[in-house]
């Protein structure tokens, strides 16, 4: 588990991270031999007024300079393990602008560029489904993935490509390659020609409320096969028992398809450790 980072931890200092602190999810990290964890959190800088309407402090914007000083402290409490500075930016169109100004007066390990609203809408409260079929909803969420990382470009690893299907009451709960192979490859050929990392996210597999997707192999094997190589694992976590859930479930997984490490970036330079 030492080649093991996970990338993708939320704390106190995300709107919807209160239920863990930086402290408690290391210490679970260090419990399971983890070789590092990053706490990524959210930074969304346009949030919908649905949103607002269910959760006013969702517009929340982490506070950088008290997150990683408090990195630091722990940092000393857990030096067996490496704990990363990281952000998770909210892509949107309405906030590119403002997003680049946030970028530039910070500094992270890790940025990770991910999709939560899309339109006007939140897909969490469901209205993104309303009139939309499951292959037309899950067709551009991930159109609006690749057109928002391809316009801002500034992150190191892609959120959650599957995050839609979390929230959705289709019967069809997984995205699959077949359904979607003209837009998956134009992903992957953005990521493989930028340097950056597909994350496989454990949490898009647990189950929710009855319903449970599972990762198409064919994912990983086509992005392989177009030269990709670059895979973070992350477990996205809002309480400090879910750190590094499934990981040596995933890491056997693509380690069975062929990949041969497992990244994580320090000071936005990629580190890759073998699987």
């Amino acid at each position: 588990m030492k080649s093991l980072f996970d990338n993708h931890n939320h704390c106190e200092f995300s709107f919807d991270g209160k239920r863990t602190t930086v402290e408690a999810s290391a210490r679970v990290a260090a419990e399971k031999g983890l070789g590092g964890l990053c706490f990524a959190d959210h930074c969304d800088m346009y949030v919908p007024e649905q949103t607002l309407e269910f959760a006013p402090k969702s517009c929340d914007l982490v506070d950088v300079i008290a997150q990683q000083a408090e990195i630091e402290r722990v940092q000393g409490l857990f030096p067996q393990i490496k704990i990363l500075k990281g952000i998770e930016i909210g892509m949107h169109s309405k906030c590119r602008e403002d997003v680049k100004k946030m970028m530039a007066e910070n500094s992270f390990d890790q940025v990770i560029g991910s999709i939560h609203y899309i339109d006007d809408t939140d897909p969490f409260y469901g209205s993104f489904f309303e009139g939309k079929t499951w292959k037309e909803a899950y067709g551009y969420y991930l159109e609006t993935l690749y057109r928002e990382m391809a316009a801002w470009g500034d992150f190191d690893i892609m959120g959650h490509y599957d995050y839609v299907v979390r929230y959705c009451d289709y019967e069809q709960v997984d995205i699959l390659y077949k359904d979607f192979s003209d837009i998956f490859d134009e992903i992957f050929r953005y990521l493989i020609h930028n340097g950056k990392a597909l994350e496989i996210n454990t949490k898009s597999y647990q189950n929710y409320k009855g319903r449970q997707a599972s990762l198409d192999l064919n994912v990983l094997n086509r992005y392989r096969e177009m030269g990709g190589d670059i895979i973070s694992f992350g477990s996205d976590s809002h309480d400090a028992h879910v750190v590094g859930t499934d990981f040596q479930k995933y890491a056997a997984l693509a380690k069975a398809q062929g990949f041969r490490w497992a990244a994580h970036y320090e000071k936005r330079q990629l580190i890759q450790l073998p699987l």
